[in-house]
């Protein structure tokens, strides 16, 4: 058992025996660290834990307490395992309330689910797309619609093959962008009504596709520094009959948490135990700041896979050309139906967006394209995390991912996060609460900050803003 699964087992026995009755306010973060001799972070963990098992609840500005209903939830085990899985998703109108928010151009960017355009090659792209459309041929415009044009799928195989993984272009199906990869994976192997393994917290549209196809969410917490806890996955599966799992098994958003080579060989292990299929989100696989992976960059969990039971999916929407809505999925033993399910929904991607990637990715220096990008991307980090040591309260808790464009922001447990987005949104800034990360609306104290913009004068001054914000709470 993890430190912060015996903290929380302690906390479940006080409310058992009647020492925290229902209604009562549980140990600050700050009086259990210090009381119990653990780590704010392993504190915030046993919390989440127990709030997802329906033993306590956060209220703003006030800390945790104990729910009404704590003491059946202990009493009859069966209450519990509801409790603690699956739920209901019923996230979109907060998210598109949230989203609705973030589309005027004149707020500081922090909320942003993209990097600037400024970082892309557009200008390039364009060039690669007058040249591929002259070489396209009349009959490809209508046989290159189905999988996708052969040209691209032979470019990304390579990529594939460049990291170790000998992928046949047969199993690529080529995609309006990853989430319709997502979709398909997902609508391959579910019903309505089925339980599917996510993380907590969860990149929102992870939560929108379920909550559209009337799945349930069993949430399995994410360590920021070790990535999805494999004992709770171990344990959901034992006990719940989940269909299928969607991880990020790098770089995962919101926290940037990656899993290592060991870890993502127990995970697969697991899904072979199980027969379980996964659904592999690997949209930021590109941007890792490693100088160590530049030889060898970082495999995900589809390089173990010899059972056909994980469909990886890729974009270059996050990379390379967000608008050009072009992804993938490498689809294992899934292929042949989710190409049909392709084909009775939106048949086919752009193709020029398709024959130009496919003749930038040939011609027109993506790796140089990348090492440009990672660098901004960390020049970028730095400053915003330098921001936040200087402007957020003391006890203010960040992640420090090796990639992405995302920062995770624990703040004081007082702190609303929806009501701080919208005294942000007041002074022109942006920000990603914490709720839409989670089937539970939980994170309630979270932020999601992204780095994905050129560093400048506002975005040092929208930070100092945000910390008087904080402050002033």
């Amino acid at each position: 058992m993890k430190r912060y699964e015996r903290f929380a087992a302690e906390i479940s026995n006080l409310i058992r025996t009647g020492i925290l009755a229902p209604g009562e306010r549980v140990p600050s973060v700050r009086q259990a660290s210090k009381a119990h001799g653990i780590s704010p972070s392993t504190v915030f963990q046993a919390y989440y834990l127990l709030e997802n098992q329906g033993l306590i609840s956060a209220r703003p500005r006030s800390g945790y307490f104990v729910r009404d209903n704590a003491s059946r939830i202990l009493d009859e085990p069966h209450v519990a395992l509801q409790q603690q899985a699956p739920f209901e998703v019923a996230v979109s109108e907060l998210v598109f309330s949230v989203l609705g928010s973030l589309s005027d151009n004149d707020t500081v960017p922090f909320g942003s689910a993209f990097p600037s355009p400024e970082l892309f090659p557009l200008a390039r792209l364009a060039t690669s797309m007058t040249r591929g459309l002259r070489q396209l041929s009349s009959h490809a415009v209508i046989s290159d619609m189905t999988t996708g044009h052969p040209d691209l799928c032979r470019q990304i195989a390579q990529r594939y093959m460049v990291n170790g993984m000998q992928l046949p272009t047969e199993e690529l199906v080529i995609t309006n962008g990853a989430m319709e990869a997502l979709n398909l994976g997902l609508q391959c192997v579910t019903q309505p009504g089925d339980l599917v393994a996510i993380e907590a917290p969860a990149f929102y549209a992870t939560l929108q596709v379920l909550e559209r196809l009337k799945l349930r969410a069993v949430e399995i917490p994410v360590h920021p520094r070790d990535g999805i806890d494999l004992e709770v996955l171990e344990n959901r599966l034992e006990s719940l009959p989940i269909k299928a799992c969607w991880f990020m098994s790098h770089l995962q958003n919101p926290l940037g948490a990656s899993l290592s080579d060991s870890r993502k060989a127990e995970l697969y292990a697991l899904l072979c135990r199980h027969q379980l299929p996964m659904l592999e989100d690997d949209v930021y696989a590109e941007l890792y700041f490693d100088q160590r992976a530049e030889v060898s960059p970082p495999q995900p969990v589809k390089a173990l896979d010899v059972e056909g039971l994980v469909m990886h999916c890729g974009s270059f929407s996050k990379c390379l050309a967000p608008g050009y809505r072009v992804g993938w999925i490498s689809a294992g033993r899934h292929t042949r139906e989710i190409s049909r399910l392709k084909l009775m929904t939106t048949i086919s991607p752009s193709l020029p967006a398709q024959v130009a990637l496919a003749d930038y990715l040939q011609h027109g220096g993506y790796d140089r394209h990348l090492r440009k990008l990672r660098l901004a991307l960390e020049t970028q980090q730095t400053a915003m995390l330098a921001a936040i040591d200087r402007y957020f309260p003391e006890d203010t808790r960040v992640t420090h991912p090796h990639g992405g464009y995302f920062l995770w922001c624990e703040l004081p447990e007082h702190i609303d996060s929806l009501a701080l987005f919208q005294q942000a949104l007041a002074h022109g800034i942006s920000l990603a609460p914490g709720p839409i990360f989670s089937a539970t609306q939980g994170f309630k104290h979270c932020i999601r900050l992204s780095y994905g913009h050129p560093w400048d004068a506002a975005s040092e001054r929208a930070m100092q803003t945000l910390g008087e914000l904080l402050k002033a709470a």
